[in-house]
């Protein structure tokens, strides 16, 4: 079999297309392949897909293909621009490359198939291309992917913010929670991400009305931005956020109290992790702190943190008359961060006892946040917030990117 032979079956190319002609530099470690149409052949126009145009003339293009072996591979070809009577003079597609790339199809699936696990430089380098035309393949197909996305099915989103970079720079991630995939995400974490969250998913077939149920944080600015933008959702407050406040109140008691009770230092994690989940040495520290307990205010913000989090264990029924214990228990402690926790609970009441309604929870979003965050960490950062948000739809959007050939 001649070579121009085995490369046409390999590229899989048709009728008109057939391999020219090769050329192959070992020293510089590069093949080019070199394609050409058959004498007389027409093509469709590639804007309103009349058949049987004919050539006007052609144009030189090059496109980098998968490495042969350890070797670059570049495909060449006279591209035809044809005479459309409707449309005029346009320039063909090629069946092996999408119009105005410079790489085949079977590079840029390579380059999708390796970025979702390894930072983009490192992909880049892997393919001998600059990092920057590497994100241009990423954007290009991540895009046409969501382009192609169906949201008429969302019914119960999740919403929380990840950051994007140090200081108070932060992206909103939207998530479908009967799917567990990011369906959108959008700079900032304020009202406004609520606006676009609406506009994305009106134009993926969705409307405001389909959303039944959202679990957020108690974040001002996103019941803000729901309340205008999406009035006839139930809103759930997230229990492990709750969590986390009470968590920091207790560490500011904790921290506070320190000052005069120094054996306090250094046991941060005995009073914000539950007791089964204590290290040994965790466990000592505890133990050691037993005989001076009922003197400590950090114990009773313990035991309040404590009570707090029995509240998910109780029926439904049982729920509002045992947080009104807790909220009378914990404002009466004359522990401020304490006492403000409490207060915020109060502001939040139906949202917080709507989980024994719905049982919905971020911890599906708390998942996607930490690869996110691996992500980031592991490729140094981004350049651009637009880089981080085209990584996160690669990690957990779940797209779907069949038109790209395996």
């Amino acid at each position: 079999m001649r070579d121009v032979d085995l490369f046409q079956q390999a590229l899989g190319l048709q009728a008109p297309w057939r391999v020219e002609r090769t050329e192959f530099d070992a020293p510089h470690r590069r093949l080019d392949i070199f394609l050409d149409f058959e004498r007389g052949a027409t093509f469709a126009c590639p804007e309103c897909g009349a058949t049987g145009c004919r050539p006007h003339d052609t144009t030189e293009k090059t496109w980098r293909h998968l490495n042969f072996f350890q070797h670059e591979a570049y495909l060449h070809a006279r591209t035809p621009r044809v005479r459309c009577t409707t449309c005029g003079v346009r320039l063909v597609h090629v069946p092996w490359a999408r119009p105005n790339s410079g790489f085949t199809l079977l590079f840029e699936a390579l380059v999708m198939a390796m970025v979702p696990d390894m930072p983009v430089a490192a992909a880049a380098a892997l393919a001998g291309e600059h990092d920057t035309r590497v994100w241009r393949i990423i954007h290009h197909h991540v895009d046409e992917a969501r382009g192609r996305a169906d949201f008429s099915k969302i019914r119960r989103t999740g919403v929380d913010e990840t950051s994007s970079k140090r200081g108070h720079n932060y992206i909103t991630l939207f998530v479908d929670l009967d799917e567990s995939k990011l369906v959108f995400a959008t700079e900032g974490r304020d009202a406004s991400t609520l606006d676009g969250f609406r506009k994305d998913l009106e134009a993926h077939g969705g409307h405001a009305e389909q959303i039944e149920e959202f679990c957020l944080d108690m974040s001002q600015a996103f019941r803000a931005g729901l309340a205008r933008t999406f009035p006839l959702a139930g809103i759930t407050f997230d229990k492990f956020h709750i969590m986390q406040l009470m968590n920091r109140a207790v560490d500011e008691v904790r921290r506070q109290e320190q000052k005069q009770r120094p054996e306090l230092k250094g046991s941060r994690y005995v009073w914000i992790k539950n007791p089964e989940n204590l290290t040994p040495r965790q466990i000592t520290m505890s133990d050691a702190l037993h005989p001076r307990r009922l003197n400590l205010k950090t114990v009773r913000a313990y035991h309040i943190r404590l009570s707090l989090q029995d509240l998910w264990s109780h029926r439904g029924d049982e729920a509002d008359k045992f947080l009104k214990a807790w909220y009378f228990w914990a404002t009466h402690s004359k522990l401020e961060p304490v006492i403000r926790v409490a207060k915020t609970v109060r502001e939040h009441w139906d949202g917080v006892l709507r989980w024994f309604q719905t049982r919905m929870n971020n911890g599906i979003l708390e998942g996607i946040n930490s690869l996110i965050q691996a992500a980031k960490a592991k490729a140094r950062g981004y350049r651009s917030t637009r880089n981080l948000i085209a990584m996160a739809y690669l990690i957990a959007g779940k797209l779907d990117f069949t038109p790209l050939p395996t």
